[in-house]
């Protein structure tokens, strides 16, 4: 195991804060190799250090998008899996700040369609679906519709932040 893997382990098993996270986002900084250890850990760790690498993940990728790139594929991929909850939202909370690369914009749909239309999944990730659903179909007039639709079948039953989050998106999308 490399040395900047074990301080990557050793950090994450110190707490679970905001201020252990960001902590760990600046051992990280810019450093491509460094991030790829924390996907390393992200997709193939043990249960709590996913779950508390996808945290750091999450902000890594909202300060410096441009480590993401490579991993855009498979995390959206993972998402497919049995994964922790935090593992799901962050990738999705990330991925609502990304431009995915038209290759990839089909499966992030499908991805982020399968997530919204899931009775059985937190709010928070649903919301997060909801903006990247979003992002991918104002451009694209033919999947307006499909999304109107899911956004609005998830409405009565939503709290009060996801009626918010999809009453906004259905209002940008002319619905």
């Amino acid at each position: 195991m490399s040395a900047f893997k074990n301080e990557l382990l050793v950090a994450l098993a110190r707490e679970h804060s905001i201020k252990n996270t960001m902590a760990i986002v600046g051992l990280i900084n810019v450093e491509q190799k460094e991030f790829d250890i924390l996907m390393d850990i992200f997709f193939n760790g043990e249960y709590r250090d996913v779950q508390r690498a996808s945290w750091v993940v999450g902000h890594c990728g909202e300060i410096h998008p441009q480590l993401l790139k490579k991993w855009i594929k498979p995390m959206l991929e993972n998402l497919s899996n049995k994964v922790h909850d935090a593992v799901k939202r962050n990738t999705v909370r990330v991925l609502q700040e990304y431009k995915i690369p038209e290759e990839l914009s089909g499966l992030a749909y499908d991805q982020c369609m399968k997530l919204l239309t899931d009775k059985d999944e937190p709010i928070a990730v649903k919301a997060f679906c909801m903006q990247v659903l979003y992002n991918i179909a104002k451009d694209i007039p033919e999947l307006k519709p499909e999304l109107a639709d899911a956004i609005s079948k998830q409405m009565p039953d939503g709290s009060a932040g996801l009626k918010n989050r999809g009453g906004k998106i259905l209002k940008k999308l002319g619905y």
